[in-house]
């Protein structure tokens, strides 16, 4: 059973999304415990799972475009939890690798995630999840990414 236009405009989807987004990420951000911002813990992810990662491939796992991932690694090796180097075999490409301290933050990042994802789902069913998780994948099908987005 598909949802007709009318139920669609009913539950206002667009503005519930945005401001689900906004206050998870003020919660997660305020967190005593948290010492990186989402943008970071997603990067500490990345590279937890494929460390010296390109940053192209950093990127677009973060659905962020080449401007919008150099910042997020330049902040986040100001604050020591990765570090730039150059790509042995190609000289204009760098990639990034987990430092001690980001390794340290990331253990950290994984608990704190596990709470937050659990705090989500907390009195829905394994069931509702699914459907919720489609949802949100359907999401970024039908919106791609554009290709010249700064982000």
């Amino acid at each position: 059973m598909r949802n007709n236009e009318a139920a669609a405009r009913h539950h206002r989807l667009i503005y519930l999304l945005n401001v689900a987004q906004r206050r998870l990420q003020r919660w997660m951000a305020a967190q005593p415990s948290s010492e990186v911002t989402p943008a970071q813990a997603g990067l500490l992810f990345i590279l937890g799972k494929q460390d010296g990662a390109l940053m192209g491939e950093a990127g677009a796992a973060l659905d962020m475009g080449p401007a919008g991932i150099s910042g997020l690694v330049d902040r986040s090796a100001a604050a020591r939890l990765v570090e730039r180097r150059a790509d042995r075999e190609d000289g204009r490409a760098w990639r990034v690798w987990l430092t001690p301290k980001g390794r340290s933050v990331l253990t950290q990042a994984k608990t704190d995630a596990a709470a937050i994802n659990a705090a989500l789902t907390e009195g829905f069913t394994s069931a509702e999840i699914d459907v919720v998780a489609r949802w949100l994948t359907s999401v970024q099908d039908k919106f791609p990414r554009a290709r010249d987005s700064k982000d």
